[in-house]
């Protein structure tokens, strides 16, 4: 029972940490930083006063910070992460939010469990740094998802924008005054770059790359195929927004077609753990008869590595590309 209750307490804190981390990145940057605010952060910012320029140095400070400190010890596995979730902590405030969090974890492991001092020290700061990195990875995936979903009625925009006979500039700042974030603040940021002197499909080949986006690497390259060729630049948008929302459709037809595979792998890996708890949790004597046993370590041993070679495989099989 003991041992049940210790893993539902365990659960239940490392939840506290995520609750905890987004709380503290919320009250630091306010509303405006979450991704579904209707009015996106670059306009926010310059609506309270702030220098056009300023907000520039600002937004292209945080799209660097992460992969420019990635010769911190063990920060190079959450930078990638971190820079295309754009995430507002510099890298020393995120390490200090892992601390924090590795303490509040500690504090919780001591009231709420018995276990030994080295015990909750290790699983303290397995908690507080796994937990900023699953609140990254979260970040990141829904900040790419909505980039990829805005995309194209941001390319459509503009194709609207450049056939009233507005330059190409003047789309990208349309965009990045009709269109949400994430998308929104990033062609601000493209339109405020280009306003400053930098070539606008130089300025699309970096948010492709930063973001590793292959339909944004597509705009890049038409937009700078353009540039170089002359031609009528509505018209390859045009084109360009229809083969996105068809890519898009195709990914999401594909995502629909393999949820039922990718549910059932995670059940059927997920439910000899949950087992192993329950009996546990009911019956806590079930496996003394065996414990004692020379081969019960490496019998454990040989199950743990079936579940995880049974996960790699399951994730090969649905992971489909396309």
């Amino acid at each position: 029972m003991q041992i049940g209750m210790d893993a539902i307490i365990y659960g239940l804190i490392f939840v506290a940490v995520l609750a905890l981390v987004e709380g503290l990145y919320l009250t630091v940057f306010g509303k405006s930083i979450s991704l579904n605010a209707k009015v996106n952060r670059r306009l926010e910012m310059l609506e309270k006063g702030t220098d056009r320029e300023k907000v520039l140095e600002q937004l292209r400070k945080e799209m660097r910070q992460h992969m420019n400190a990635r010769g911190i010890p063990l920060y190079s596995l959450l930078a990638e992460r971190a820079q295309k979730a754009n995430i507002a902590f510099t890298p020393n405030q995120l390490i200090m939010v892992m601390a924090v969090l590795s303490v509040v974890a500690f504090l919780g492991l001591t009231v709420g469990t018995d276990a030994a001092l080295p015990v909750r020290v290790l699983v303290a700061v397995a908690m507080g740094v796994g937990g900023v990195y699953v609140w990254v990875n979260g970040k990141a995936k829904k900040r790419l998802g909505l980039i990829e979903e805005q995309l194209p009625d941001a390319v459509e925009l503009m194709v609207r924008s450049l056939r009233v006979g507005h330059p190409f500039a003047s789309a990208i700042n349309i965009v990045a005054k009709e269109v949400p974030d994430p998308l929104g603040t990033e062609f601000g940021i493209i339109a405020d770059e280009a306003a400053y002197g930098r070539d606008v499909g130089e300025a699309l080949k970096d948010l492709a790359e930063r973001v590793d986006m292959q339909d944004l690497r597509f705009l890049a390259v038409a937009v700078t195929i353009q540039q170089q060729s002359g031609g009528n630049l509505a018209e390859v948008l045009e084109g360009l927004a229809k083969v996105i929302r068809s890519r898009f459709k195709l990914f999401r037809r594909v995502k629909a077609l393999t949820a039922e595979a990718k549910w059932s792998g995670m059940f059927l890996s997920g439910f000899p753990i949950a087992a192993v708890f329950m009996i546990l949790t009911i019956k806590p004597d079930y496996f003394d008869a065996v414990k004692d046993s020379p081969f019960f370590i490496p019998a454990a041993i040989a199950v743990g590595v079936i579940l995880v070679v049974n996960v790699i495989f399951m994730r090969i099989m649905v992971n489909i590309k396309v």
